[in-house]
Parts: structure tokens; sequence; C-alpha cells
């Protein structure tokens, strides 16, 4: 199996070690290097050449906005991922335009932080649960994947049998439901098995 290899990026030893640990049980995640600080984050990134950057945006000598940019002028292909407390659309969006790939808070479920993870790693863009990203579209355009995992929710299929149905992982469909509905800024799971229903009713 590829691993996703990741370098954790937190000038807190305690949370590196917690996410360390919460992140190595999960299969297809490696997390390679861990830094404290600017200078050890690009040494990092240098020697171990992670796929995905789980990046904090309060460190003590500089922002881990600036520091993305600066791994990003490195490693042009680096995927970054923030993790942070500060939950303003501002921070959002100044940490998206550095060029992180996400955004997503600490207190965020470990399920959350994986899927966020996973769908960085895959090319994606991930703003989690709550969180607005500043100058985003009212709606943005679900791809033809997303509709397939619509049609499956129409037809009352849970996780695991549009996970069989469609050749895919059951937490690749549940990234897909998150992203659905948070493009649709749909609350919760009902919303979106809602509107996956009235989708069908409007189109059949």
């Amino acid at each position: 199996m590829t691993r996703v290899r990741i370098l954790l990026v937190d000038d807190h030893p305690l949370v590196r070690e917690g996410l360390r640990a919460r992140l190595g049980v999960v299969p297809g995640l490696q997390v390679v290097g861990e830094a404290g600080d600017a200078v050890s984050a690009l040494e990092a990134v240098e020697r171990e050449r992670p796929d995905l950057v789980l990046m904090d945006v309060g460190m003590k000598q500089t922002s881990g906005i600036a520091l993305t940019a600066q791994l990003l002028g490195l490693q042009p292909g680096l995927r970054v991922l923030m993790l942070s407390m500060y939950d303003s659309p501002e921070t959002v969006g100044r940490a998206m335009a550095a060029g992180a790939s996400g955004y997503v808070l600490k207190e965020a479920p470990a399920e959350e932080i994986v899927q966020a993870i996973e769908s960085v790693a895959a090319g994606g863009r991930f703003i989690g649960s709550g969180l607005v990203e500043p100058g985003a579209p009212e709606h943005t355009p679900l791809s033809p994947r997303e509709g397939e995992i619509l049609d499956c929710l129409a037809d009352g299929l849970p996780s695991k049998q549009i996970a069989t149905r469609l050749g895919m992982s059951v937490r690749t469909v549940e990234t897909h439901r998150h992203n659905i509905r948070r493009k649709l800024r749909l609350a919760g799971q009902a919303e979106l098995i809602r509107y996956a229903v009235e989708r069908r009713r409007g189109t059949g």
C-alpha cells in the first residue's frame, strides 16, 4: 500500500505526540518526521520529502501561514493542511492564499482530521466543519463522482454499500459525503439525504 508521508509541524511537543499516536494507527498514513519551529521544518522537508505537512497556524517564532509559503517555495508539489485553534474566516483565507490546500480545527474529531489529510493528499481541498473561506462561492459545483454518491444516497444506500457499488473504501465515501455537505452548505447527514432525494425528484 502506498502511504501518505506526513510531517508534523507544531511548537507544542505534546500536540505532536498526540497527532503521531492518532495517525500512526490509520492505514495508509505514515508520520515521517516532526518539527517545532521554522528552521527545523525547512530542514525536515529537505530531508524527508514528505507528501503532506500538517501545519499549526500559531507558531511562536513565525506564523504557520508564512512558513507554508516558504515550504511551498522549497517543494512546490508539497501539500499543506493547516491544523489550528483559530476559526476566523480571515485566518482561513490567509492560509489558503498562502498555498495551503486545507484547513481543519484542532478540536475536530479524529475522523475529520483523517478525512482532511486524505482529501488534501489526493489533490483536493478541505475546509473543516463550521469554517468559512472568504470569497467562497455560495455553491461550489459538484464533481461527477459526488453526483454518483448523491444518486446512491437517494437510493437509500449506507456508506458501506456505496463503497461496494462504486469500488472505493468506506472512508473515501465518507470524505465525499463531507465535501458534498461543505460545498452545498448542508448542516448534517439528514439534510444531505433529503437533498439527494429532492435532487432525484427534480431530475427524474
